[in-house]
């Protein structure tokens, strides 16, 4: 780009603006850079995610593709021009449908919406599939999204965004908390508030799966290139070089050290100022690399006399988790019916549309870490031991994230952004390209994986053998948890009385596998659902009427030996299911008998899933108080990527107190102002962190009622700065201002941590791992082109057993998101090292390739859970892939059993099926 700049006029949002930049500056650069709207976001600078798009004399564009001399003389739009003065009718028709979740898409979607809407205020579904089929959203499942659309005239006049007055928060959908900014482009992720002094950092990675390197004259090079300010290596690394997510297995180098175990590992840091980093050619970095021998498959990696990728892990192997209950061999033997199969899965990618991004800068001796994450005080403590710093001067201060999944639980830039604050004293800020997030971050695991369960003639399971391998990559990251909670969860939501299962984590110069919601329990569900189907056939039995048979219940006992006295919910998920189970399969007889080239299937499959660690400590911890002025303070800690945990989390401590949400003000995660609520991750926020916020919201009920010397009966009441008490016929005032405050400025206040009760497996994997299981099943509807090998989804129904919805919009939003990335695991999305390495040739569901999602919401309540509710996030992913699954084997008579069912693995199966018969 050339460095020539020239003064470039244009209106803005119906403003005059002037800007003096190369012609050829992105105009997403130039919006978000030069104006600071940073409401137009960046997810791929190619033009795939359409996250940056913009309207230049009222036609939608994308803002990275559309350079700055091309808007001169133009009228652009951005979303920060949508409110004038109050929100759009629709804006607030995104918040009242739940539409935006994470947010980070939100701003394009309105804006391209908003010239649909100028031209057909009337939209019919399709054309506003059209309008915004080129925008990527990874959250919502884009069901909620088109209904906000179709709707927003019809209901701008009914809209009201007030929170409920009342104090039964539980049950209802108010505007999630942190909507409005969402809405508005107000929002700030982890690249949208860079100090504008900040230093640019770039990041010199690995081409290489493996290779040995070494740096030449790097001061020299430097020197040739104005504007650098410092070149940094692993010799620059003040601490320990080593992080992970899990203490015993931290095995990665923020910047490695001689040695590259995977494309795209780090290598070195360059920073300089953001205009001279704008313009710097890598391609001469003074490093040479010695290509050296890699293996990407686990079967290669476990080869006799395969090198070693870690020495201390023989044969390549990570860890294993292990499961045995009974005689499953005996069990397989005397069944009256066995199925087997093997299956094998893809990596998968996360594809959150914020690169991960952030900045650092020294406040004092403390260095703060302003930056998208999961989990605040992991990062905290990974950061502090990498950077030699104590823990209490490393502060992480979380943005908004555009999406997680479970990759942004590992860190990433953290180190390297403080490590290069730390060095030159000066502000830095790195922003991933794309390339390098779906390069250098964690994906799901690829599986390979084996199983027989066997049933007697009676239709009851009698035994199960499941051994999985699972290519956790080049560093542990969360390979240890995938191993251990695939063996406790692959016998499915069944009575399974003779069981083993193993599942093994091993090591390849491929991506870093880690946490992709589900934590492997979506491949081992693939395995299990789809025998299911085919034990079902030789038993001659309906799917449902079989899963519905086995189920586990109240009083039965899972496979690592654990009671379930109560809160058990697959049956009654199932019993729901029926009636569209029969509609839909005889829809489908009708139509078969009728197409000759086009069949259509049916498919069902369940899931159930432990929330929280598996027998590991799991503690969330909660604060919450009043201030003088009557104002509620809730310390929330529990990172909200999107699927609600500051409005759930609030709703719940709001009725635990007896005080309406209205009267709550967030103080949001930040390692220096709130307790830790734990990581956002193993769907714990509602159950755990929710149940903190439960005690805490009671015990400073009690509190308040001890201090007035009134009974449990009381209600409570916010008067300005004063509490009004009422009991009977007794009326109580308070006036907060007389009171003490404390060092927070409280005068009255309460702290309560909850950590589940969980009981450690034994070596035959017997015990009480998770507190709370959440379970479901979901019905997949869809038609196959026998001549294209093509699937068309026709409707998706889930059932999933929540204990309680605390707010059933969102819980409604978390289902259709999480189906929609069971819909990409299943049908399209297979991550290649080196070939799908942006989101062009990486395919994720767009707005027309998910169907219309019916959701039954099922309570049967925990009495762990607080107001007996469970978590959700992973639950819903799970069941999506096997029933489509099922369903496309209905449709053809063949199982795809290499994931995902492409249209050529569908063909070649059928091909495969034709040429034996």
């Amino acid at each position: 780009m050339s460095m020539d700049r020239a003064d470039i006029a244009f209106t803005v949002n119906g403003a005059a603006v002037s800007v003096n930049v190369p012609p050829l500056r992105r105009l997403s650069s130039v919006l978000r850079d030069e104006l600071r709207l940073t409401g137009t976001k960046v997810g791929c600078d190619a033009g795939d995610c359409g996250a940056c798009t913009v309207l230049v004399d009222d036609e939608p564009v994308c803002a990275c593709l559309t350079p700055a001399a091309s808007a001169a003389g133009t009228a652009v739009t951005t979303v920060e021009g949508l409110a004038k003065g109050r929100l759009s009718v629709l804006q607030a028709s995104f918040l009242a449908h739940g539409a935006a979740q994470c947010g980070i898409c939100t701003p394009a979607l309105l804006v391209a919406a908003t010239a649909l809407l100028d031209t057909k205020p009337r939209p019919t579904e399709t054309e506003v599939q059209d309008a915004l089929g080129g925008i990527l959203c990874r959250c919502t499942g884009y069901r909620k999204i088109i209904a906000a659309v179709m709707e927003a005239s019809l209901q701008a006049a009914s809209l009201d965004f007030r929170l409920p007055r009342s104090c039964h928060a539980i049950g209802a959908s108010p505007v999630r908390l942190d909507g409005v900014p969402k809405v508005t482009g107000a929002e700030k992720f982890g690249g949208d508030s860079f100090p504008a002094d900040a230093l640019a950092v770039l990041v010199i990675r690995s081409p290489h799966y493996h290779a040995g390197f070494a740096f030449g004259d790097i001061d020299g090079w430097a020197s040739r290139h104005p504007g650098i300010a410092g070149v940094f290596t692993a010799a620059d690394i003040p601490g320990k070089n080593c992080f992970g997510v899990i203490g015993p297995f931290a095995d990665q180098p923020a910047l490695a050290e001689g040695v590259a175990r995977l494309r795209g590992e780090a290598v070195a840091l360059v920073a300089g100022e953001r205009e001279a980093m704008l313009d710097l050619d890598l391609s001469d970095f003074p490093v040479r690399w010695t290509e050296l021998p890699h293996v990407l498959q686990p079967c290669d990696a476990q080869a006799t006399g395969a090198a070693l990728i870690h020495e201390s892990r023989p044969a390549n192997l990570l860890t294993k988790g292990f499961v045995e209950r009974g005689d499953p061999e005996l069990a397989l033997a005397s069944a009256a019916f066995t199925a087997s199969g093997t299956i094998d899965t893809s990596y998968v990618e996360h594809a959150y549309i914020e690169p991960e991004a952030g900045y650092a800068y020294l406040d004092g001796d403390t260095l703060v870490v302003v930056a998208c994450t999961q989990a605040p005080y992991m990062d905290r403590d990974e950061t502090a031991k990498v950077l030699g710093l104590a823990v209490d001067k490393v502060r992480i201060v979380p943005t908004a994230t555009g999406g997680g999944f479970g990759s942004k639980l590992d860190i990433s830039l953290q180190p390297l952004i403080g490590l290069v604050a730390l060095k030159t004293g000066r502000a830095a800020a790195l922003a991933y390209t794309r390339n390098e997030s779906m390069m250098s971050t964690t994906k799901r695991h690829p599986a390979r994986m084996k199983a027989t369960i066997g049933a007697d003639a009676d239709g009851y399971v009698t035994g199960m053998v499941f051994e999985g391998d699972f290519n956790t990559g080049a560093y542990a990251s969360w390979g240890p948890t995938v191993a251990n909670r695939v063996p406790v969860h692959a016998s499915g939501p069944y009575a399974t009385p003779n069981y083993r299962a193993e599942g093994r984590a091993i090591h390849t110069h491929g991506p870093i596998a880690g946490a992709f919601r589900g934590f492997g329990v979506p491949q081992a569900t693939i395995m299990q659902e789809t025998l299911y189907d085919e034990l079902a056939g030789k038993l001659g039995m309906d799917r449902l009427d079989f899963r519905l048979k086995n189920c586990l219940r109240n009083g039965s006992e899972t496979v690592t030996g654990q009671l379930l006295e109560s809160g058990v919910g697959i049956a009654e998920c199932l019993q729901a299911l029926r009636p569209h189970w029969a509609r839909a399969t005889a829809d489908a007889d009708a139509f078969n008998s009728a197409s000759i080239d086009r069949k259509r299937g049916v498919g069902i499959a369940s899931c159930w899933y432990g929330c929280g660690n598996t027998s590991l400590p799991n503690p969330s911890t909660i604060r919450v108080g009043i201030v003088a002025d009557g104002a509620v303070i809730l310390h929330q800690g529990a990172v909200d990527i999107g699927q609600g945990s500051n409005t759930v989390i609030t709703q719940i401590c709001a009725d635990a107190l007896g005080l309406p949400l209205e009267k709550f003000q967030l103080k949001s995660a930040d390692t220096a102002i709130s307790p830790d609520a734990g990581k956002t991750s193993a769907s714990r926020q509602t159950f755990v962190t929710g149940k903190a916020a439960e005690k805490a919201g009671r015990a400073l009920r009690e509190t308040i009622l001890r201090f007035a010397n009134v009974s449990d009966k009381a209600s409570l009441q916010l008067d300005g700065p004063a509490i009004v008490i009422r009991e009977g016929e007794a009326t109580r005032h308070i006036d907060l201002a007389s009171l003490e405050m404390d060092a927070d400025s409280f005068v009255f206040r309460a702290e309560e941590t909850y950590d589940p009760p969980t009981l450690p497996l034994d070596a035959k994997g017997q015990g009480k791992p998770y507190a709370v299981y959440g379970y479901g099943a979901q019905i997949a509807e869809l038609e196959v082109d026998l001549k294209l090998g093509t699937v068309k989804l026709i409707r998706i129904i889930a059932a999933h057993d929540v204990g309680k919805a605390i707010n059933p919009l969102l819980v409604e939003g978390q289902i259709e998101g999480g189906i929609a990335q069971g819909i990409g695991m299943a049908l399209m999305e297979e991550y290649i090292p080196g070939r799908t390495e942006n989101l062009h040739d990486y395919l994720i569901p767009t707005i027309g390739d998910v169907p219309p999602i019916e959701t039954i919401l099922i309570e049967v309540p925990d009495p762990e859970g607080p107001f007996g509710a469970k978590g959700l996030g992973e639950h819903v992913l799970i069941p999506t892939a096997p029933a489509i699954l099922n369903a496309i084997r209905h449709a053809t008579g063949v199982l795809v059993t290499k994931v995902p069912a492409t249209p050529s693995r569908i063909l070649a199966a059928i091909r495969e099926k034709e040429a034996r018969t």
